[in-house]
């Protein structure tokens, strides 16, 4: 059960005014959460489902939601239960798995329960310092499930924009917590990223969909209060703000000279070049990989096409590399019909990134550039040589 990711005992409300019309109702919707997810008293039914080389582990389906909600809040018709699981959803209290638009469908859409951590009745109002971190450590994280969708690419990028200065405090954030991540069970990892994916679709929505959190009588209420502090959802701003269950909160951080921004600067360069070449090697090695699979004899082919499935793309893939989730479940089902051509769409794939991406990169080093500089040092030094023979004659 998703809710069993985040320890309830451990989670404690920041102290909010209780009266207040929000509060009221994230109590009410709480307690339909809870009594949803309680097996004991007839819940909604939480199962792991079997894919196709993977498990999907704490899921529940639209229609079973709406089916819950008709029988045990007296609702007949459909359309009434499917809009109120919607208002709920918007609030990220449940969420698609494999969508940022937050809506219920009345059908076998996967969903899952968010971790009581997450709830808006914490009070959150994370900041976009907390949004960039989130985002760079998705990048840092070679998985199909985890890729930046177009919009958070280009939030990213504003991000990394507004806060040049402090980019690359950001980074080494993010980069600590991507390590505490890898140590966690795959299982317990795979629910939690998409719990606190869940959080940040609510908090920084798709373009186009409704901010629930936007026009929020909190916020007014709180202008009349300017001492209450912000809560930060990956550091912590007062000492009763509960632990995230993602992470553990951030130490306090003393102030910077410019020598350390020089010294991070020159870590942080070198990590990134580091992280990309071992990027890079690992998509040559499935170019190459797949391209040996062509002149396999027919008879080793299904097992070829099997190695590199585990190598490369399954779950855990000790090489994984980053597909588009079109690419990767255009592959997933050819592997079912293993042929030399099974990993054609992801090897398309792999080397437009490897064209656009890891080659522009190289053409940027250090490395090529203080080649090309040499080259040019040499030409020169060689052209003055000559000329000085020359004249000497």
């Amino acid at each position: 059960m998703a809710q069993a990711s985040a320890d309830p005992s451990n989670v404690e409300t920041a102290d909010p005014e209780e009266s207040s019309p929000n509060m009221i109702v994230y109590r009410k919707v709480e307690d339909i959460i809870t009594r949803m997810q309680d097996d004991k008293t007839g819940g909604v039914p939480i199962r792991t489902v079997k894919s196709f080389l993977s498990k999907i582990p704490s899921v529940v389906t639209g229609a079973d939601i709406v089916q819950w909600l008709m029988k045990n809040l007296s609702i007949e018709d459909p359309a009434e239960a499917i809009h109120l699981g919607s208002l709920v959803a918007a609030q990220g209290y449940v969420f698609p798995i494999s969508d940022h638009v937050l809506t219920l469908k009345d059908d076998g859409t996967f969903y899952r329960f968010q971790a009581p951590y997450f709830w808006p009745s914490n009070c959150w109002e994370p900041e976009n310092t907390d949004y960039a971190i989130y985002l760079c450590k998705r990048t840092m994280q070679n998985k199909a499930r985890l890729e930046l969708a177009d919009y958070e690419a280009e939030n990213l990028a504003r991000l990394q924009r507004a806060f040049a200065r402090k980019w690359e405090f950001i980074f080494m954030q993010a980069e600590a917590q991507v390590k505490i991540d890898r140590k966690k069970d795959k299982t317990e990892r795979k629910i939690l990223d998409s719990q606190e994916r869940a959080f940040w679709d609510v908090h920084r929505p798709v373009p186009g969909c409704v901010n629930t959190t936007e026009m929020d009588i909190r916020k007014c209420r709180r202008m009349k209060n300017p001492q209450k502090v912000k809560k930060s959802v990956y550091g912590v701003t007062e000492e009763s703000q509960p632990q995230s269950p993602v992470h553990m909160p951030s130490q306090p951080v003393r102030k910077t000279t410019k020598e350390d921004f020089r010294k991070q600067i020159t870590f942080l360069n070198m990590q990134i070049d580091r992280h990309c070449l071992k990027m890079s090697k690992v998509a040559e090695r499935f170019w190459l990989a797949v391209q040996d699979l062509k002149k396999q004899p027919l008879q080793d082919v299904t097992t070829r096409v099997e190695e590199i499935w585990q190598e490369f793309l399954a779950p855990g893939a000790q090489s994984a590399i980053n597909l588009d989730s079109h690419s990767y479940e255009k592959t997933s089902q050819n592997v079912k019909d293993p042929g030399r051509y099974t990993y054609e769409d992801a090897q398309e794939h792999i080397y437009k990134l490897m064209k656009s991406d890891s080659y522009a990169r190289f053409l940027r080093s250090s490395a090529y550039q203080d080649l090309l500089l040499a080259k040019k040092k040499g030409k020169s030094l060689a052209s003055k040589r000559l000329t000085g023979l020359m004249q000497s004659s």
